[in-house]
């Protein structure tokens, strides 16, 4: 069921609300200003309102936002409308300050500087998360840079580590490689020891992807593109391929793929099917997968989280540092969806919440 209040502009005086424990110094009201989708559609559909300020549930801290990123995902949200998600609000990620906690986190959380994967409702002033998926944001990022982290990185880490299986010494190709995910993993893949490839639209983004570690950057569109990867690894291909083309690219993969390589999906396309030759498959013994985060059960996210501050958190702000391509006011929600969707842009765009 989607949301079914009605959308008010009505500011209130803030009141200590029902939040135990909560951090002395900060006043946490009971209704908060977010960005909400009021209707299926395109970026107008997002507009200002108040709702209730969350509760954290046991388990949950409650964050006081400073920053949230933008994701693909919440613009096909938008598109689908409120009535296809529990939640009025996107976004995925934030970074800022826990304030209060629920059932069974300890004390010792209140007051932490935080960067947060969250079930929605970033785009607003307060927003709940899992105290597993809320990390020590790192020290030398800013709340826009640490708001960059948690989506891009969860998914990189889950998707090549979990459902693709990579190990030590595999050739790794990124379709998309100045997306946020692909910004983020290029670096912290290069940087422990992986020889990364990405595919590019452009001569300004493939730079850029050079710039990120890549071994080498193409261009998607070119016709021999599998024969340049393959000519780039000496003739073996490349063992896995993450892809955010929805299989735009299907054949060439196929090609430029090692024996018992694997593709990775991280975008349905709208649901479109994806015809594959069973013959090269069954020849290569390719696999072709994909995944979702945001349903993926909360025990499994806490895994990743464990391993992204074992393997990734030491190596973010110094090896690994987010690329922020713009970052908007929260009430400007609209024109970052507009940036994402002009897929223009390198690395990251994020939302202002406070200053």
């Amino acid at each position: 069921m989607g949301w079914k209040g009605k959308m008010t502009m009505n500011r209130e005086k803030p009141t200590r609300s029902d939040h135990a424990p909560t951090a002395p110094e900060i006043e946490i009201p009971r209704r908060q200003e977010a960005v909400l989708i009021t209707a299926a559609g395109g970026p107008e559909v997002l507009r200002l309102g108040t709702l209730p300020v969350p509760v954290p549930g046991p388990g949950e801290v409650l964050i006081k936002a400073a920053a949230a990123g933008v994701n693909r995902h919440d613009c096909n949200q938008r598109r689908a409308g409120p009535e296809h998600d529990p939640n009025p609000v996107p976004g995925l990620e934030v970074a800022g300050v826990i304030v209060a906690l629920g059932n069974g986190v300890p004390r010792s959380r209140l007051g932490e500087r935080v960067a947060a994967l969250t079930q929605g409702g970033g785009y607003a002033h307060y927003v709940t998360a899992s105290s597993p998926l809320a990390l020590p944001a790192p020290q030398s990022l800013s709340d826009v840079e640490a708001a960059a982290l948690p989506e891009a990185l969860f998914t990189a880490w889950f998707n090549f580590f979990d459902v693709l299986r990579l190990t030590p010494g595999e050739r790794i190709l990124i379709h998309g490689g100045t997306s946020g995910v692909a910004s983020l993993a290029i670096q912290a893949l290069t940087a422990i020891g992986y020889e990364v490839f990405a595919t590019c639209g452009s001569e300004r983004k493939r730079a850029a992807a050079l710039g990120f570690g890549a071994r080498a950057a193409f261009d998607y569109s070119d016709a021999d593109l599998a024969s340049q990867v393959k000519a780039a690894t000496g003739g073996h291909g490349v063992d896995v391929i993450l892809d955010v083309s929805a299989g735009a690219h299907l054949g060439a993969d196929l090609d430029m793929l090692a024996p018992d390589g694997r593709i990775g999906h991280l975008s349905a396309g709208g649901g479109r099917d994806l015809p594959a030759p069973l013959r090269t498959l069954m020849a290569k013994r390719i696999s072709i997968t994909g995944s979702l985060l945001r349903p993926l059960p909360l025990p499994r996210k806490a895994a990743v989280a464990e391993r992204l501050l074992r393997d990734v958190w030491p190596m973010v702000g110094m090896a690994v540092r987010p690329a922020i391509a713009a970052s908007f006011p929260l009430a400007e929600a609209a024109d970052a969806h507009r940036a994402i969707e002009r897929a223009d842009h390198i690395g990251k765009i994020v939302l202002m919440v406070e200053g």
